[in-house]
């Protein structure tokens, strides 16, 4: 029986492509390197900022002290445009308010720099009980490692085998093995429905109420 949720948070409760592909944007057009579209960077994203600034440089850039300027300055110009765009998917609202209902624990694990995770979640998820939100940083290695998923079970003391991991790509389901978490891939997200099941889902829902089937 399911006790608790962690939730990814990009591509899975809420769509951020567009803040995080325009504030790239910005970086390379500043240094005028050649800018990416949203499809693009849904490949890009999963892996945290710098792993996306990385792939959204041209590959004739291997100058650490590029790729430098560009993490520091994409820190920047994201942290001031990372809730201009984005919001919460269809649905999402309605599945945390049902499941706060049933008694089952929510907590969020993003590989999303923690002071970043910390804001928008802040501001579009204030209206629900979060038992702990850590996003990528300090002595909390990056998903697919799953100390962060731990932490939360720790923290909501609740097994892990008795929960839930909630995610959009690979790193994820992984991140749920590694935990020893039930692993739900999201068809709304960034990545596809071929590598949610090469990396391990045990279910895959179209629809956020549909992750209410699991809970019966």
């Amino acid at each position: 029986m399911i006790k608790g949720v962690v939730f990814d948070l990009d591509g899975t409760l809420a769509n951020s492509i567009e803040d995080i592909a325009d504030s790239m944007n910005i970086v390379l057009t500043e240094k005028g390197f050649p800018t990416h579209d949203y499809d693009t960077y849904k490949t890009f994203v999963g892996r945290g900022l710098k792993s996306l600034v990385e792939n959204a440089l041209p590959d004739s850039v291997n100058d650490e002290s590029i790729l430098e300027a560009c993490f520091n300055r994409m820190m920047i110009v994201y942290d001031d445009n990372c809730i201009t765009k984005t919001c919460l998917y269809p649905g999402i609202a309605e599945l945390l308010t049902e499941l706060q209902k049933r008694g089952i624990k929510i907590g969020i694990f993003s590989n999303k720099a923690n002071e970043l995770t910390q804001k928008v979640v802040n501001v579009l998820l204030a209206d629900w009980t979060l038992e702990m939100v850590i996003g990528a940083g300090g002595d909390v290695p990056r998903k697919p490692n799953p100390k962060g998923a731990i932490l939360i079970s720790t923290k909501m003391r609740i097994a892990p085998e008795e929960m839930m991991y909630v995610g959009d790509s690979g790193v994820d389901m992984q991140t749920a093995e590694n935990s020893g978490m039930y692993a739900a891939g999201v068809l709304w997200g960034f990545r596809d429905m071929e590598e949610l099941l090469e990396n391990g889902a045990k279910i895959l829902v179209e629809n956020p109420m549909d992750l209410l089937d699991s809970f019966n």
